[in-house]
């Protein structure tokens, strides 16, 4: 993106007290093809790897300012420049090494990347002062063009430029233009070099992904023969060659991604790995019971159970305020989680054998917002496992850490995971504490998870629960609205419903959901739901709210 603000993003939390040893994301094999995205400061960077991943090609996300040597050492197939916030001639504006351009390497630039490969190579880049945000009409102006061959010569694109590259490099080809960008892209097939002013990547340019491929297949001649079996191969074969026969422990927490993660090693080790359960009381209905009975059949994995729901009731009782109910959450997990470890590695010791690594279900957004794979890792806070004392210090195992959300999902199938767990949208770690506003208690508990419980019948129904990102349920514990039920006055509760669509979660848009589902939503949980008397919609984009209320 260019002379723009970019969303903002979110980053792990880190923890100063936790010390396990990391290693890097494991390289791709070498009989796969590599696409570095190379990021400079784009809202869209992810989401450019992604779908360069969903063309079969691997893709990793490299810093702008990874010097050229190193970023050619991983011997890439092709290399995309990625968009940003900057101008190009502006003083201090991120550059590309010209060393880069001239390894023979093919590149893609899109947006300041293709306005930088554009002045870099010896084309002009202007401030014409006329901007172009949004969908935007696109003409093809090559015929015999690799990026738009068999596409329409009129296509509607998603730019987001105030700069315009006014003239392109010298050799390189006028691919198309739009009412005011003389050169909306631009190619040169004997170099292997293209550009795009627009998005691609984004699912509003309407032949976006089109593109991208064509500059994979052709230009680059990348193979598409990236899969998740294979991927699953790759990980069981490095985790048996790091593990050993040590013995690993993995903390489940309900959700997709440290199911796949702890599916994925007990692929590799078997009875090696045992998972620790903790029931804090704060999942939604019928969710432990996915863990300690669905998971366990399809997997067969050794699984600790500790039933702490008194404990963390006791801990949260009278607090209203929601990062004290973080922070209270995320203390009595690691409490809970390091007993039972401690109890593991006694027995373990007992039988002669050592438990030396933690299983992980971080995913690539957590690596590259917390260091760009770099070999350091944040742990992340709440239901993962984070400052756990000296003594218990393990070796990380992260077999999910090249992925994204949706390839982890793949991963899960492939591995027989039933499709509930699977499929579970994003859910807090802090649970439904944080989606109750004001103190937590059992009956508050119980009032949100019988709404909450509803809601996901409903979608599940009217076959939307997977066209949407997530439907956060919230009680308003701490508000009384009047109401009449019966006959009779009543002050009741409010529930809010907060449906969102999103590619990422950094930002969401609210999903608008059928009148006749959101009628019977309202109708289930005023009629069957105590204690509450009405049903909203949150009808607010992030920015500028946040999709979770606390």
């Amino acid at each position: 993106m260019t002379t723009s603000d970019t969303a903002p993003t979110t980053s792990p939390s880190s923890n100063p007290a936790a010390t396990p040893s990391t290693s890097p994301a494991p390289a791709p094999a070498p009989a796969r093809d590599l696409v570095l995205v190379v990021d400079f400061g784009a809202q869209y960077a992810q989401l450019i790897a992604r779908r360069v991943r969903e063309a079969r090609v691997y893709s990793e996300i490299v810093a702008h300012d990874l010097p050229a040597e190193q970023l050619l050492a991983r011997r890439p197939a092709a290399i995309v420049l990625s968009g940003g916030p900057a101008s190009v001639y502006a003083e201090g504006a991120p550059e590309v090494d010209p060393a880069i351009l001239e390894a023979g390497v093919p590149v893609l630039g899109i947006c300041y990347g293709f306005q930088l490969l554009a002045q870099t190579l010896g084309g002009r880049v202007e401030p014409t002062g006329t901007a172009e945000y949004g969908g935007t009409d696109l003409t093809v102006t090559a015929g015999d063009s690799t990026l738009f061959h068999g596409l329409p010569r009129e296509q509607t694109v998603w730019m987001s430029h105030g700069d315009t590259v006014t003239a392109a490099p010298p050799g390189a080809v006028v691919a198309a233009r739009t009412a005011s960008t003389p050169v909306a892209a631009f190619e040169d097939p004997e170099r292997r070099i293209a550009g795009v002013q627009f998005h691609p990547e984004v699912l509003h340019s309407e032949h976006g992904q089109a593109v991208l491929e064509h500059f994979l297949y052709e230009l680059a001649g990348c193979r598409p023969s990236w899969t998740m079996s294979g991927v699953i191969d790759e990980q069981v074969e490095a985790i048996r060659a790091r593990v050993g026969d040590k013995r690993l422990v993995a903390g489940l927490s309900g959700g997709v991604d440290s199911a796949v993660a702890a599916a994925l090693v007990q692929r590799a080790v078997g009875e090696q790995l045992t998972c620790v359960f903790v029931d804090h009381g704060l999942l939604r209905e019928g969710e432990a019971e996915q863990v300690e009975r669905d998971f366990v059949a399809a997997t067969g994995v050794s699984l600790v159970v500790v039933d702490a729901r008194k404990r963390f009731l006791a801990a949260l009782a009278g607090v209203a305020d929601p990062e004290s109910k973080r922070k209270i959450i995320g203390r009595e997990f690691i409490r809970v989680f390091e007993q039972a470890a401690r109890e593991l590695v006694a027995a373990a010791d007992a039988q002669g054998e050592e438990v030396e690594f933690l299983v992980q279900g971080t995913l690539y957004p957590d690596v590259v917002e917390s260091g760009g794979g770099s070999g350091t890792a944040n742990i992340k806070s709440h239901h993962n496992v984070g400052g756990l004392p000296d003594d218990l210090a393990f070796s990380l195992v992260e077999p999910l850490a090249t992925l994204f959300k949706d390839e982890v999902r793949r991963i899960g199938l492939e591995l027989g995971l039933p499709e509930p767990i699977v499929w579970r949208q994003p859910f807090p770690g802090p649970g439904l504490a944080i989606r109750i506003i004001g103190e937590v208690t059992e009956s508050r508990l119980a009032t949100l998870r019988a709404a909450d419980a509803i809601v996901r019948a409903e979608l599940t129904a009217a076959g939307l629960d997977r066209s949407i990102w997530q439907c956060p349920v919230v009680l308003l514990a701490e508000v009384h609205s009047v109401g009449v039920q019966g006959d009779a006055r009543t002050y009741g509760h409010p529930i809010v419903l907060r449906p969102v669509s999103s590619e990422d979660a950094m930002t969401a848009d609210w999903s608008r959901l059928p009148d006749v589902v959101l009628a019977r939503i309202s109708t289930r949980i005023t009629n069957e739901v105590g204690g509450v008397n009405r049903v909203v919609l949150d009808v607010t984009s992030k920015p500028p709210g946040t999709i979770e209320w606390e």
